[in-house]
């Protein structure tokens, strides 16, 4: 039954679960009240929650657009579901901010299967990513994507390879002017930016450990899933569908190697295993099948988020 209800996107579906972001953004901002005194943090949180609101739009949208989905509203559903896991995101403005210009990044790197204005895609891509690594440096990493993207569909003009680097010298001009009218250091914000940690010992409490190990247990289904039936997708999808586990793995190694290490950090991960799950559940499949797995995610996230905030 409540895979019936999202079967089809619709203007009710679709804002229902629009509105169920914003509800459980709103849910947690009102365990602690202090923020509400300040202008500036009172902006700062519509702002996440906004940000947050764009990522699972752009989320659908790309799903759609390059037919990664048929007609539903998995995908802005399975994004809700997984962001619900992690809800100190509704915290965590420079990694919300982050994520939404990768995700900038990662449609117009699927949009390359086209062939259609591919080095104006290129350089987009390659300038959200640096852009991205300004709020985290380790989202650079994604350029491994731009690259493996190039390789894929325009390797025969030089020019393609090239285009990252212009990005990257655009970006780095803007932020040394902007660093030097606000008197910042930016050596320093680099530096730190650069550190890594490899250790995963940063547990509050026995939630989050457990938010942690189902949510990966969940990704490790759904990219099995992936594996075992692409070769049965069509083979236009293929490039597409291993960019999806691509841009999953290099999340993963984001928060692997980052500092300052949290749970937060899967946010890299949350729009391709909602595509993952959407691909997954779209399948041809006894509807019981899409019934357990839907209804295990949505009880184990919901798990996850009250079992957090309550605490």
């Amino acid at each position: 039954m409540i895979t019936s209800v999202f079967k089809k996107s619709t203007p009710l579906n679709f804002s229902l679960v629009v509105f169920l972001i914003l509800f459980f953004g709103f849910i947690y901002q009102i365990q602690d009240l202090a923020w509400s005194h300040s202008a500036i943090l009172v902006l700062e949180k519509i702002g996440i929650g906004l940000i947050i609101l764009a990522s699972a739009l752009i989320t659908t949208f790309v799903t759609k657009k390059n037919d990664l989905s048929r007609d539903s509203a998995y995908s802005i559903l399975f994004f809700l579901l997984f962001l619900l896991f992690f809800p100190s995101l509704f915290d965590n403005f420079n990694l919300v901010l982050a994520n939404f210009f990768i995700l900038l990044a990662f449609r117009r790197l699927i949009s390359l299967q086209s062939q259609k204005v591919s080095k104006e895609k290129i350089f987009d891509a390659s300038i959200w990513i640096f852009v991205a690594s300004l709020f985290h440096f380790w989202c650079i990493l994604y350029l491994i994507l731009v690259f493996i993207s190039i390789i894929a569909h325009v390797a025969g003009d030089y020019r393609n390879w090239i285009l990252p680097f212009i990005a990257f010298f655009a970006i780095a001009i803007l932020f040394a002017l902007y660093s030097l009218l606000f008197n910042n250091d930016a050596i320093n914000y680099i530096v730190n930016g650069v550190q890594t940690n490899f250790s995963i010992d940063y547990f509050t409490n026995d939630y989050q450990n457990a938010a942690l190990s189902i949510y990966a247990t969940m990704a490790l289904f759904f990219i099995i899933s992936i594996a075992m039936t692409l070769s049965s997708r069509p083979l236009l999808l293929h490039a597409s569908f291993k960019k999806i586990l691509y841009a999953f793995f290099i999340g993963v190694v984001i928060y692997v190697i980052s500092e300052g290490k949290s749970n937060d950090l899967l946010v890299f991960t949350i729009a391709p295993l909602a595509m993952m799950a959407t691909s997954h559940i779209e399948m041809p499949q006894i509807k019981l099948n899409q019934e357990l797995a839907l209804g295990i995610v949505m009880l184990c996230s919901l798990f996850a988020f009250f079992s957090q905030i309550i605490v």
